[in-house]
């Protein structure tokens, strides 16, 4: 029962935090978790590339994500079970946004336009970046 409550206000204060970058470490952590959906610390570190980080890095680093309310646990006995609470979307979308605001003038078009000439896109990727800009633009149409 604790345990529900504790996911609850974590889940209710992370609507008000702010999205911060993440470090390199605490990314790769969101992501070994957005991808096993929860897990034990050895779960975590399992994911890890050899060189393994030693345990007592990890649970650092996890304690720190508890604290910014990146990430939840679920007490089970004297184990903790992890899970995102930080939305891999959300991140996501918040970075690219920042970096819309601080390298194209807060053009979404600018950004575009740049990731189209300098992706090094294949005929079949623009093919399909076309079909998706041509289902937004009758999205938006239908919208209005």
């Amino acid at each position: 029962m604790w345990s529900k409550i504790y996911y609850y206000i974590c889940s209710i204060r992370t609507i008000n935090v702010d999205i911060k970058q993440l470090n390199k470490t605490e990314l790769q952590i969101m992501k070994y978790l957005w991808n096993i959906k929860k897990g034990f610390m050895k779960d975590v570190v399992a994911e890890f590339p050899e060189p393994k980080p030693a345990y007592t890095t990890i649970s650092t680093l996890l304690k720190r994500m508890c604290d910014k309310k990146y990430i939840g646990f679920i007490k089970l006995g004297r184990d903790k079970q992890y899970f995102p609470i930080l939305k891999k979307n959300d991140y996501f979308s918040t970075q690219v946004n920042g970096m819309i605001r601080h390298f194209f003038n807060d053009s979404k078009s600018q950004f575009a336009s740049f990731f189209a000439k300098n992706a090094d896109l294949s005929v079949a990727e623009l093919n399909e970046l076309q079909e998706l800009l041509k289902q937004q633009i009758e999205k938006r149409k239908t919208d209005d």
